[in-house]
Order: C-alpha cells, then sequence, then structure tokens
C-alpha cells in the first residue's frame, strides 16, 4: 500500500507490536558512518568522477573520519576495477576502512563460482557490502525466483565472504517497503544474514518514501528480532532522509549510510555533512571523532569542488550562508550575543559567521587567518581586504577554496609585506591551438568503440603554442613552449621566461585544475572560474582566476600560483 500505513501483504505490523515502546532505548553512545558518495553519490545526475577524482575524494573522507568509504561496485566497470587496484598502493586511510560494494551471488549458482563475489574478493579490501533484495515483490518480480532461492542467496554469499576472511555488511534493498508487504520474509533475510556471519544489517529505504514516524515503529521492531548491529541507509525523496537517520538512531541504529551533501540519484541521500552534527552535536553521540567536527565545512566544500558542483549556500551547518546575516537587527545583536540568532558556534563546524553589506563582515575571520599566516593586517588592512573581497566575490571569485589568492591579497594589503618582492611582471601572453588533418589520410583504424566515438576523425596533429612576456627588474624576458593545452603550454612557456632566474620555481607544481562555469544561462559566454592547486616539498595552496574569457581565468590563476610559489621559497 502506498498510503503510509505499516500493513503487511501476509500479516500487519501491528499483531507484532510486542516490541518495546518507542522512546524507551537508550541512545547509542557513539554510530558508525558508512559514507558511499563514491557509488551510491556518484550516481548523481551530472556526477561523472575520474579514477584520481575518487581517490582524492577518499582521501578527504578519511580525513573527515568516516569509519567505511564505500568505494564502487569492483567488476561493474573498468573504472572501478582501476580504483581498487590503484587504492591499494595509493590510498594511506589513517581512519576509514575501504568497502567494495557488490550483490547476493545468482540464483541457482555457486557462491564460489559466483563472477560478482570473485571481484568482491578482488577487490582485496577487508569489508565488502552486499545488496540482497527483502522486498517479496522484488524476489519474484525482479529476480523472477522464489522466496527460498533468495534467502539461499543470502545465506551463501555471507558465508563465502566470511569465509574468505572479510568482514560482510548486508544491504538489505526495498527493506521497509518489503516489510511492509510482508514482515515475515523481510526479517528473514536479516536472520539469514546474520546467521551467515553479517556484521552489520543495513536496512535500505531504496525509494526514498517513508517518513520519521514509520521508521522508527519498523526500527524498533527489527531491534528486537536480531543482535547484530542495525545500519540505515535512506533516500532522500521525501526530503526526510536526515530525519529518518536520526529517527532511526532514535530506536537503536549504530550505523548511518549516506553521503557528504546528499549526493546520489533522484533526490540524493542522507547528507552526512547534516547528519554528522546533529548526532554529535545535538543528540551527544560519538560518530567521527569531537576533534573532527570542525572539518566537516572544509571537508564538504573541498569534496563539492573535486566533483565540480557547486554547494548550496543554504545548505545546513556548510553552506556559505547557513551562518549569514543581513545589516539590521540581526546583525547588531549577532555582534553583542552570537547565540541569540545562531543554532551553534558556526566555529565548531569549521564555519563561520558573515555579515553581510557591513563594515563588520569577516573581519575577524580575515585576522584569524592572517595570524595563522604570520600576515601582520592592521585594522585599516583589514578593512581594505574585506573591501576587496566583497567586490571580486560579487564578481565571481570564492576565496574560501583558494587559500593561496587569498594569502597574496593579505600580503598586498600587509605593510609588513610591503617591501616583498614581486619577482616579476606581466607583459603580454599570447597562446594558440590549431589542428589540421594529414593530407589524403584515410579514417583511423582502431577498437569498433572508438569509430562510434569520433567516426569522422581522421589522422592529423594537435599544436598549442604559447609566448609570455614578464619583466624582471625591469629587463624584458620572454619565454615559448609547446604543450599538451593552453594551460600546460602558458605554465611551460612562463617557466621558460621565470625560471632561470629563481630556480625555486622548479619545485613548484601545479597539482589539479578545475573550471566552473559561473552563469549557465549564458551558454560558451558565460563567466568561468578556474581553480588551481600548486605544491612543493613544504606544502599546497589553491589559486583562483575568474573571467569571461577561459584563458585569461587560468592565467590569472597560473600568476598567482607561480608568485606565491616563489614567495615562499624566497622566506625559508
Amino acid at each position: 500500500m502506498r498510503d503510509g500505513s505499516i500493513v503487511s501483504g501476509d500479516e500487519s505490523a501491528d499483531a507484532h507490536s510486542g516490541h518495546l515502546p518507542l522512546g524507551e532505548i537508550e541512545l547509542p553512545e557513539s554510530v558508525v558512518i558508512y559514507d558511499t558518495t563514491l557509488r551510491d553519490g556518484s550516481q548523481q545526475e551530472g556526477i561523472s568522477l575520474s579514477v584520481d577524482d575518487k581517490l582524492r575524494v577518499a582521501q578527504q573522507l578519511d580525513h573527515l573520519g568516516m569509519s567505511y568509504i564505500e568505494g564502487g561496485w569492483p567488476g561493474a566497470n573498468p573504472k572501478d576495477v582501476e580504483f581498487f587496484a590503484r587504492a591499494a598502493d595509493e590510498l594511506h586511510l589513517v581512519n576509514a576502512t575501504l568497502t567494495a560494494f557488490g550483490s547476493t551471488r545468482r540464483a541457482h549458482a555457486k557462491a564460489h563460482e559466483d563472477e560478482t563475489l570473485r571481484y568482491l574478493i578482488g577487490a582485496n579490501t577487508s569489508a565488502v557490502c552486499i545488496v540482497a533484495k527483502s522486498s517479496d515483490l522484488h524476489v519474484t518480480e525482479a529476480l523472477r525466483t522464489t522466496l527460498d532461492e533468495a534467502i539461499d542467496m543470502v545465506r551463501d554469499s555471507v558465508r563465502f565472504l566470511c569465509g574468505e576472511g572479510r568482514e560482510v555488511l548486508l544491504d538489505a534493498e526495498h527493506f521497509f517497503d518489503g516489510y511492509r508487504r510482508s514482515r515475515d520474509f523481510a526479517l528473514r533475510i536479516l536472520n539469514a544474514a546474520e546467521g551467515a556471519g553479517a556484521t552489520s544489517l543495513v536496512l535500505c529505504d531504496t525509494n526514498g518514501g517513508l517518513l520519521p514516524d514509520e521508521v522508527e515503529q519498523i526500527v524498533a521492531d527489527v531491534r528486537t528480532q536480531t543482535s547484530a548491529a542495525i545500519g540505515v541507509h535512506f533516500h532522500n525523496d521525501s526530503g526526510c532522509a536526515v530525519a529518518n537517520s536520526l529517527a532511526a538512531v532514535r530506536q537503536g541504529a549504530t550505523q548511518v549510510q549516506g553521503c557528504v551533501n546528499g549526493y546520489g540519484e533522484r533526490a540524493g541521500n542522507a547528507d552526512l555533512s547534516v547528519v554528522i552534527p546533529n548526532l554529535s552535536l545535538k543528540m551527544g553521540i560519538e560518530t567521527i571523532g569531537r576533534e573532527r567536527i570542525a572539518l566537516v565545512t572544509p571537508s564538504a566544500r573541498q569534496i563539492a569542488e573535486i566533483i565540480n558542483i557547486s554547494l548550496d549556500p543554504q545548505k545546513p551547518y556548510v553552506g556559505t550562508a547557513a551562518f549569514a546575516h543581513k545589516a539590521g537587527l540581526h546583525t547588531s545583536a549577532i555582534a553583542r550575543l552570537p547565540e541569540a540568532y545562531e543554532h551553534i558556534d558556526p566555529d565548531v563546524v569549521g564555519n563561520g559567521t558573515r555579515v553581510v553589506v557591513s563594515e563588520l563582515a569577516g573581519r575577524s575571520t580575515l585576522a584569524m587567518k592572517a595570524d595563522e599566516l604570520g600576515i601582520d593586517l592592521g585594522p585599516d588592512a583589514v578593512g581594505d581586504v574585506v573591501e576587496a573581497l566583497k567586490h571580486l566575490e560579487h564578481g565571481g571569485y570564492h576565496f574560501e577554496v583558494a587559500d593561496g589568492s587569498l594569502e597574496l591579497l593579505m600580503r598586498a594589503a600587509s605593510p609588513q609585506h610591503a617591501s616583498d618582492g614581486q619577482f616579476f611582471s606581466v607583459e603580454s601572453f599570447q597562446v594558440a591551438t590549431e589542428w589540421a588533418a594529414s593530407k589524403g589520410a584515410p579514417a583511423l583504424a582502431g577498437e569498433p568503440w572508438e569509430a562510434l566515438v569520433h567516426p569522422w576523425k581522421v589522422p592529423g596533429a594537435l599544436v598549442t603554442r604559447a609566448t609570455v612576456a614578464v619583466r624582471i627588474n625591469g629587463v624584458r624576458v620572454e619565454g615559448n613552449a609547446e604543450g599538451n593545452g593552453p594551460v600546460n603550454a602558458l605554465d611551460a612557456a612562463l617557466r621558460e621566461a621565470v625560471g632561470p632566474h629563481f630556480p625555486a620555481l622548479a619545485l613548484v607544481h601545479l597539482t589539479d585544475y578545475r573550471v566552473r562555469v559561473l552563469e549557465t544561462a549564458k551558454g560558451t559566454g558565460a563567466v568561468t572560474r578556474v581553480l588551481l592547486d600548486s605544491a612543493d616539498e613544504n606544502g599546497s595552496w589553491s589559486t583562483i582566476g575568474v573571467s569571461e574569457n577561459i584563458i585569461e581565468a587560468s592565467w590569472q590563476a597560473l600568476v598567482d600560483a607561480t608568485m606565491l610559489g616563489l614567495m615562499r621559497a624566497s622566506e625559508r
């Protein structure tokens, strides 16, 4: 039934009201946080993560303190195969257990011969999570097998994986809907998994339609039927994924699955950026460790940049507007008594109070950042930087994720750094890309799939050249270089011009390059934001450029990255 009443197909849930009344269970001291951004989250429309992206997100999630990171479905596609192969050598997780996701064995197959289970073993993760149908409707209509065979599929798969030395978590797909249709079958699935050795039974609201009161009733019943740890996995189709997760914990769930920033197909998954502070700060339950709660905001924003989807500024806890106040009554009250209009101290989650259109905007935060960097900013200089930030951010700059460009801005305003050398000044730059087909060349031979991608493609050559002119100590210096694209060519040309005069530049490397369109309605005429990540042996920094011309935006970020690298090197 779809009217919200909890009625099973073969027996009423109301007939099993012998479980403990709601609210009579003590809250758990801790809840395990299981992140599935790399698997379930990546199914969101518009998200396409490269293997490098997935590795970087995984490092961020581990730094945040997740207990489990679900890396993907090994064997489902070449990308996930490569991810798990590289993860063994390139991921050095400190807090999290990397987990491979898959399904139970196929109907009427043998577990040790099942290809999906073999891929799970081949992923070489200490933990695996397998999905099983826990709704009788899905077993008979989707799997087209019997209920008894579905039970055996769970039991055999869990037993096989445990026998291979893996920790096994069972994702009971469509559990809540299945429970409402047939409580008996849904519980048999859980009991089979527990009996075979599964450590966690994860109840999934796959369609995302439940409300918190239903969740509490069902989880409370399940709690009396198993001694295994109960986890929950909620989709957000009814807008209740976070509330449902908290409701489940109130009734004894000790694991919550979800995604940072609520990524996921359709309306997304439970947003762990909201779940974590709610559990830890509002309910007093340990999650990622109190000392890491302040990482929630920077981690959410950094992952949003990697994924390349703008973070909703009004997202609770982590959005740029989550603790923003406009001038007026709120502003004066916030200055004297922050708790008057803020439900928590923003610093606790790594965010900060923002006063919009006011001389108070961002002053304390900037002063703290300047102290952190060892830059002496007097009151007047702070005000100058605040005004600059207001104008620049209005034009599309975003200094939250461009710490390097922010540092340059502060240095320029600081009397202490007024004598800092600029090392070089830009006189001009030019970049050109040319591709030409080879004369009389036949179509390229290759794999059959390649002919589908560019059936008109013929052999040819692509060349990108850049010329850069700078002044160093009043002398004009020119650099010329080729690259595999405009940014690579400009970087090489700038290095050719500047590098011989400043050897420290050889230690500065570009590590990432990201582009975001800020005004999508304008199409190819939109303003673009470019972020460059750079590093040397002593640290890393990010710089930003904004322009309607993507090459100019890239050049702005590149010059900032180079200048800051030289400044830092000169101070060591």
